[in-house]
């Protein structure tokens, strides 16, 4: 199996994260502990993939509960009701990993790490379980004392 990504690296895409959020109204986020962490889902499930190529490889996760990701669908989607994750409200969530992986991507360019990130994938279900042989990193982040997004980091530096 692959080393995990440092964690010096982790911190981008954490930073991203909370940006992001803070930017749509969604404020006083705290990052909780990270651990590492199998993506198996038996639960019902959202996620959000963004791969990442270049400098760094891998995917990152977006995980959230139904109602949440319809909560931040319909921020995204400037207030409109979101009742059912639909073709606009993924779309709508994809742009929010496409938001934070591109915010993610500018951080490290400013340590010289250049990488691009790929179109998102969106995911719902039950017993959703993916395979990486890139070991992943789970961070929860919280909102209001209550765990909002879980983040998969299935990254590591390209020594090619």
């Amino acid at each position: 199996m692959a080393q995990a990504l440092d964690i010096k690296y982790i911190n981008p895409f954490l930073q991203a994260t909370l940006t992001i959020l803070e930017t749509l109204g969604m404020a006083g986020g705290k990052v909780g502990k990270p651990s590492l962490a199998d993506l198996d889902f038996p639960e019902d499930t959202f996620l959000i993939q963004v791969g990442v190529t270049g400098a760094m490889k891998g995917q990152v996760f977006f995980k959230m509960t139904d109602k949440k990701a319809m909560n931040i669908a319909s921020v995204m989607m400037m207030g409109m009701p979101v009742e059912s994750l639909d073709p606009m409200a993924c779309s709508a969530l994809g742009e929010l990993g496409n938001m934070i992986l591109g915010n993610t991507a500018t951080l490290f360019s400013t340590m010289n790490i250049i990488f691009d990130i790929t179109p998102p994938l969106c995911m719902h279900g039950k017993k959703l379980k993916l395979q990486s042989d890139i070991p992943t990193i789970a961070i929860p982040v919280v909102i209001n004392d209550e765990e909002y997004i879980k983040i998969y980091i299935a990254v590591k530096e390209d020594t090619k």
